[in-house]
């Protein structure tokens, strides 16, 4: 009888030691990656882009897309994550809460490329927060890489808020054959935002479009029929 029920529990250990096995491969982690790839508007279908949202290597980084033609003509989008969250007094007396971000754009084509942008004077409304109101600033100077570790992403926000605060947010810039530049933009909300703020610069075509949260704005023109 003892053997008997020996058999039984090594049976039932066996069984059980399987179920668990099973389980935990069903249930394995994986890294979340959007390869979804999709054919951009306007130019060759043979060119596409890839997204993906997670970058495991660099902390400052939110998104990266990579716009590439059948002949592996590259240009990458990659856009940060947020710094600030304090509050800036515009010269109105006006108080806002805001928050600073860059883009970088990697040209690895043989021709340059010509991108327009600009922003309205209104504020814009977030679709999930419709009294969340904000504003968009790009200033003209440049991010580089040395200054990501620094406070606002080294940008004197205040200094340039305070001369541009009134004027038309416009923006141009030439990126070389396989070169490499970086901007900021500079959001201002009329109040502090439940949750994160994400922001990131797509494009589709030729069209630049800017994301903050679920608010897509298009906001710009590249000459992206370089891409062959």
């Amino acid at each position: 009888m003892q053997a008997k029920n020996m058999r039984k529990n090594l049976l039932l250990l066996i069984v059980l030691t399987k179920m668990l096995t099973s389980c935990g491969q069903e249930h394995k982690p994986t890294t979340r990656l959007d390869q979804k790839e999709f054919v951009m508007s306007n130019i060759p279908d043979t060119t596409v882009v890839k997204k993906s949202v997670n970058i495991s290597n660099d902390k400052f980084i939110d998104t990266k897309y990579v716009y590439a033609d059948s002949d592996g003509n590259e240009v990458t989008v990659v856009n940060s994550l947020p710094k600030g969250g304090l509050r800036y007094s515009a010269p109105s007396g006006i108080e806002y809460v805001y928050a600073v971000f860059w883009t970088r754009i990697t040209n690895e084509t043989d021709s340059p490329l010509e991108l327009t942008m600009d922003f309205s004077e209104e504020s814009y409304q977030l679709p999930s927060s419709p009294d969340r109101l904000f504003k968009l600033f790009i200033p003209t100077d440049t991010m580089t890489t040395d200054k990501e570790t620094l406070f606002n992403y080294g940008l004197d926000l205040k200094k340039y808020l305070d001369n541009q605060y009134h004027k038309q947010t416009d923006f141009k810039r030439t990126i070389t054959p396989k070169g490499v530049n970086g901007f900021y933009v500079i959001i201002l909300f009329n109040k502090g935002v439940d949750g994160t703020i994400r922001t990131g610069l797509s494009l589709k075509g030729q069209k630049i479009l800017y994301r903050v949260n679920d608010k897509e704005i298009e906001c710009g023109y590249i000459n992206l029929k370089q891409l062959k």
